[in-house]
């Protein structure tokens, strides 16, 4: 090994990475949780350590340059083992303290997650808890999450997966609803609904059509890509929306809008990767969710 020929750093190399997958500095730099100047000059470290341009600036645009695209996979490589070492130095950990984190949508961690960490507070204080609410899958195998909350069962070979419920989803709206729409009790007056879709209609028509439910997009009057803003939308009387029975007992105001309709089957996986699940302060987490959740 020519040690002499590595002038670069893992931070310098992170930093340019971070920058193509989010595609500008700032955004890699929220993600990395530095200054976008700090990162910009370790992308700029980068380039004079390999003496070459990885970035064409466009105005406030960053363009990766053909040596740029060449270097992208031989730095993806440099991540994913980089990912490995921490995995496994982080399952060999014994203590129970310590940092984790959760990524769960945004409504379960905004309505299920917070009475668990009360929980989890009185049990392990010295576990400190990350919540990534997103709506969006993160990748377990690269650290983006310790741990996972999904309706899908997780493919991955390298992940530990547990179903720990079977959960249901109806169909809720209140009563201001009922007042200004009326309360079907026909597939005929419930096809003449106001609805709130989930990120778009076309995305929810093939479920309602499975389920024999005449929808059009055009019912769906009111859609949003958030989990909170939708169920909000609902809460407000604006339309008939589709929610677990969980959530939906955190609102009395919400009522099942014809209650003999089938329900929705909703399963709840946990997920960690097979390394971290040897981690004792990973496993607390992981048991005291699949506990709690079930």
């Amino acid at each position: 090994m020519n040690w002499n020929a590595i002038g670069f750093d893992w931070n310098q190399v992170r930093a340019f990475l971070a920058t193509v997958e989010e595609g500008s500095l700032s955004a890699a730099a929220r993600a990395l949780r530095q200054t976008q100047p700090t990162l910009g000059r370790q992308v700029a470290a980068l380039e004079e350590s390999l003496g070459v341009v990885l970035f064409e600036r466009v105005g406030k645009t960053l363009i990766l340059t053909q040596a740029g695209m060449e270097l992208v996979d031989h730095v993806r490589d440099m991540a994913d083992a980089a990912g490995r070492i921490s995995l496994s130095a982080t399952g060999q950990s014994q203590a129970i303290e310590g940092r984790v984190r959760i990524t769960a949508s945004d409504a379960t961690s905004a309505f299920i997650l917070p009475p668990i960490l009360n929980t989890l507070r009185d049990r392990a204080p010295g576990i400190a808890i990350d919540i990534i609410a997103s709506n969006k899958i993160r990748d377990l195998r690269r650290r983006e999450a310790d741990i996972a909350i999904r309706h899908v069962r997780p493919e991955q070979p390298d992940l530990i997966a547990r179903l720990v419920r079977e959960s249901a989803a109806r169909f809720y709206a209140t009563e201001a609803y009922f007042r200004k729409h009326g309360r079907p009790t026909t597939l005929q007056e419930f096809g003449r609904g106001v609805f709130v879709g989930y990120e778009s209609a076309e995305a929810m028509l093939p479920y309602m059509t499975d389920m024999g439910l005449p929808l059009k997009a055009s019912n769906f009057h009111w859609v949003s890509d958030s989990g909170v803003a939708y169920q909000e939308i609902v809460r407000q009387g604006l339309g008939i929306g589709m929610l677990t029975d969980e959530l939906a007992e955190h609102f009395p105001e919400l009522q099942p809008v014809m209650p003999d309709l089938p329900v929705i089957p909703v399963p709840v996986w946990l997920a960690t990767h097979r390394e971290l699940h040897s981690s004792r302060r990973i496993r607390v987490v992981f048991d005291l969710l699949a506990e709690a959740l079930g």
